[in-house]
């Protein structure tokens, strides 16, 4: 209790320890913000030139602490400049400079009729980043000084369209991931712009950069919402989706930009084919330097186990899964009796828990000796019910925690009768087993509509975790196929694992790995345990 009460005190008087290091952020930020007057007078091709400068510091042996606050004042003016004010020349804006939200200098309006007609005489220009990507002539042109500082005096507010400055505590999440740490960012406090910041400084290291996001449609949004601030400090960002939705020359040209955007599963997925990939050329992920994953504890913890799978044919004959279908129905139909019977066995059993239950947290004593009453009379009765259900014969067991399905001897002997194709333990009759109980399981236990659905006449596997649908997944070991003769569709050929990994050992890979999300402190204990480098 004494050593409680110091650290109590110490706390109060030091601070905790988040907040001492918050403290030492702070004090960053406010060199940054010095660096700010002097980065707003840059050029745009100033700015831009700005990263080869950092890179040679950097590799001539400047600390990065020390380039770092120039470094962190240069991204905060190109992110302001590219993805916010320079949306004043994109027509998707009508942007009115006599209307803004009043008008702008005449000077100004001049400088702003002369770069607009500019934008407008340039070519679209090819980038590539997953694919060709036009880059507009109002993302290009050069904009003079002058127009972004009136747009800043008549809209100081960081506020989209036209403006995107980060803010301070903004620039401490950078630095937090650019050290591969977990910052505690909520929804809504701009995480879309503090991972470019963290990327940044990784890049001018000469690190290659991984930015996860939870699904493709942000994968996408994001990569195209600071692709101008990457484009306007010299770099270059790409993004990668699965394969029936990008061609393989797409993804490499993803993965050969400086930093890549991509869902956890696919980065996975395309590090399995890079290991059955027959030369170094054929492989996409040529380093795995630098991560930042957005709602981290959901991924590297409650996905960890997750098992990544490749598949390849299984067989070269066509197994029976119409046959093993029709017998798993036979049963079922043959089970109905003891399934009845078994229903109120199991009910029975779930009350007398339930009542011991109350027993034991009741507050009204009073009605403890019902509840006892009730509970004697089940268990008196509990035999009876299973002589009830044992008078039918049991063809199959059911583990529905484990998603399994078994046999029994009288589900082997009745099965053998129905096919009458002698002995399923002889010659090519031993696959009929697994079969069948493949098939009890797509019965009895996958449901339609929760666990898959059929669209255009095709099994389509739900994402337990998120409820989206896994397009070109299946179930391994025959049971997709075995669905898929439930729902009477066209059984595709089974398929076994050729490459396997899981999210954490994939994510282990990396050199370093950073983070963002809502309940950091919470799973610290965690992160902490499983991945060493994050904090």
């Amino acid at each position: 209790m004494v050593i409680a009460a110091l650290s109590k005190g110490f706390t109060r008087i030091f601070g905790s320890r988040n907040e001492r290091i918050l403290k030492s952020y702070h004090r960053r930020v406010e060199q940054i913000n010095a660096w700010e007057a002097t980065v707003s007078k840059l050029t745009d091709a100033e700015l831009q030139a700005k990263t080869p400068e950092f890179q040679q510091r950097l590799a001539q042996g400047e600390k990065l602490s020390v380039v770092m606050l120039e470094a962190l004042a240069v991204a905060r003016e190109v992110m302001d400049r590219a993805v916010g004010i320079r949306n004043i020349f994109n027509p998707v804006h009508q942007f009115d400079p006599r209307n803004f939200p009043r008008n702008l200098p005449g000077d100004v309006q001049t400088l702003y009729a002369q770069t607009a007609a500019q934008a407008a005489a340039l070519e679209p220009k090819l980038i590539l980043g997953g694919g060709e990507v036009p880059i507009p002539g109002w993302m290009q042109v050069e904009i003079p000084v002058a127009i972004y500082e009136a747009v800043r005096t008549l809209h100081p507010q960081s506020r989209p369209p036209f403006r995107a400055r980060p803010f301070d505590v903004q620039l401490i999440g950078g630095m937090v991931l650019g050290e591969g740490k977990i910052a505690e960012m909520k929804t809504g406090e701009g995480k879309t712009i503090v991972s470019p910041l963290a990327c940044y400084l990784a890049c001018l290291e000469n690190l290659k950069c991984n930015v996860v996001t939870v699904n493709d449609y942000l994968v996408q949004r994001d990569r195209d919402w600071v692709f101008p601030f990457y484009h306007h400090l010299g770099l270059s960002v790409g993004a990668i989706h699965p394969m029936h939705m990008q061609p393989q020359q797409g993804k490499f040209q993803a993965y050969a930009c400086n930093v890549v955007y991509g869902t956890n599963s696919e980065f996975g997925f395309d590090y399995l084919r890079d290991n059955m990939a027959m030369s170094v050329e054929e492989q996409y992920q040529k380093r795995r330097d630098f991560c930042i994953i957005d709602e981290v504890d959901s991924i590297l913890i409650d996905e960890a186990r997750t098992p990544l799978i490749i598949s390849g044919p299984a067989h070269e004959d066509t197994p029976r899964y119409e046959l093993a279908d029709q017998l798993a129905r036979h049963l079922m139909q043959k089970q109905r009796q003891w399934d009845a019977g078994n229903e109120k066995v199991e009910q029975t059993k779930k009350r007398i828990k339930g009542l011991e239950g109350d027993i034991r947290n009741t507050n009204d004593k009073s009605t403890i000796p019902a509840l006892r009453e009730e509970s004697r009379k089940l268990l008196e009765n509990l035999p009876q019910l299973e002589a009830e259900r044992d008078q039918f014969t049991n063809f199959y067991e059911v583990e529905r925690e484990k998603k399994q399905s078994h046999l029994t001897h009288e589900g082997v002997a009745e099965a053998q009768k129905v096919a009458n194709i002698g002995s399923f333990y002889v010659g090519n009759n031993m696959d009929l087993p697994h079969l069948l109980e493949n098939a009890l399981r797509a019965h009895v236990i996958y449901q339609r509509d929760k666990d898959y659905v059929v669209k255009d006449g095709e099994v389509i596997i739900v994402d337990e975790f998120t409820g989206r649908l896994m397009i070109g997944r299946q179930w391994s070991d025959g049971l997709h196929q075995a669905v898929e003769a439930k729902e009477k569709v066209k059984v595709k050929q089974e398929t076994q694992t050729m490459a396997t990994v899981t999210i954490q050992n994939y994510f282990k890979l990396f050199k370093r790995l950073a983070g963002m999300t809502g309940t950091a402190m919470t799973e610290g204990t965690e992160f902490a345990e499983i991945y060493k480098s994050l904090k």
